[in-house]
């Protein structure tokens, strides 16, 4: 049976939407996945109870005494707390006792507590965080969207491979087509940077398709994006207000006329499928590449949906071995410089 570390001191609706998510996504297991709820085990209990049959789910908790706020400094926390909910999980993760980790806390946090406590892949210089975002084709990976602000070309390139191997096995596509996200898509285009990781992309042996623009990602050009941290925390931050931009305008419009009103009642299957693709719910949050562990970042305002599909997320991601293939594939390029 895999088992999850979950949390459940991370995130705005911590804890109880956190515990509520880690029951939903155990009931959806069906046997096959553990939950193991880290924090306050006084605090995790009392919301556990609050659940139907609650006794029958594989379902336990680990106490930790400490908690890491979303506005403390995330490297001072991690060492300064050491019985920090996420610590205590990526502990229980080193040691073997789970086989991943969930959060929706502190990014950073997260962050500094996987590098400290399982270190990186070796051969990887810079571990990065991709998210699914919404596209014609169903979705796509974006990477980096926030571990790193500034990266070389081998950065850019390793990101291609950690994300290629990430979509082909949890999205079941064989050879994803890999688009270097930049201000246009001729060669020439780009910073020193991009210009150099272009030209390195194209020698990789990945299913490299060229540079790609920002409208390229929702018409779904490429399954794996790639850009460096700052450019792809931009972009993710812009698609994550889609949809509540959408959800509100609908709601001006479908008051403002009679007719709307009428029609919205008739469309709402139409309206709910279209919200559907741009919720960030329903993607099952960011796994954090490069790292010697299978880490998900949930995202800071999760409600237990969220939770569930990212808790569901890091299950698949443990049972299709990615971090095993992404280390035997960088070992085969020979450790990119």
């Amino acid at each position: 049976m895999i088992r999850i570390a979950l949390d459940a001191m991370g995130g705005d609706n911590a804890p109880h939407d956190v515990v509520h998510g880690g029951v939903d996504a155990a009931r959806a297991a069906k046997g096959e996945l553990e939950v193991v709820l880290v924090g306050d085990e006084a605090v995790v209990n009392h919301h556990l109870q609050r659940h139907f049959h609650i006794n029958e789910l594989p379902i336990s908790v680990v106490h930790a005494s400490q908690a890491i706020s979303m506005d403390e400094s995330p490297a001072v926390a991690v060492k300064q707390k050491p019985d920090a909910s996420i610590n205590v999980a990526m502990r229980l993760h080193k040691e073997g006792k789970v086989d991943a980790v969930v959060s929706a806390g502190n990014t950073g946090a997260i962050m500094a507590s996987a590098l400290f406590g399982l270190k990186r892949i070796p051969c990887i210089r810079r571990p990065a965080i991709g998210t699914i975002m919404p596209a014609e084709t169903g979705g796509c990976l974006l990477l980096d969207v926030g571990a790193n602000a500034d990266n070389k070309p081998q950065d850019l390139v390793q990101f291609a491979i950690m994300g290629s191997i990430y979509f082909s096995h949890v999205y079941n596509e064989p050879r994803p087509k890999i688009g270097l996200l930049n201000i246009g898509h001729e060669e020439m285009k780009g910073n020193e940077t991009v210009l150099k990781a272009h030209e390195m992309l194209k020698k990789s042996g990945l299913n490299f398709i060229g540079n790609v623009e920002g409208g390229d990602i929702l018409h779904g050009t490429a399954d794996v994006f790639v850009c460096d941290g700052f450019t792809g925390n931009i972009v993710l931050k812009f698609g994550e207000s889609l949809h509540s931009m959408f959800n509100s305008n609908m709601r001006k419009l479908a008051r403002k006329y009679i007719f709307s009103q009428l029609g919205a009642v008739l469309m709402k299957p139409t309206f709910d499928g279209i919200k559907k693709i741009f919720d960030y719910q329903e993607y099952g949050g960011a796994p954090f590449l490069g790292v010697q562990g299978v880490c998900i970042k949930a995202h800071g305002r999760s409600t237990p949906r969220a939770i569930r599909n990212a808790v569901l997320a890091a299950k698949k991601m443990v049972h299709e071995k990615v971090n095993e293939h992404i280390q035997d594939e960088i070992q085969q390029v020979a450790c990119l410089e």
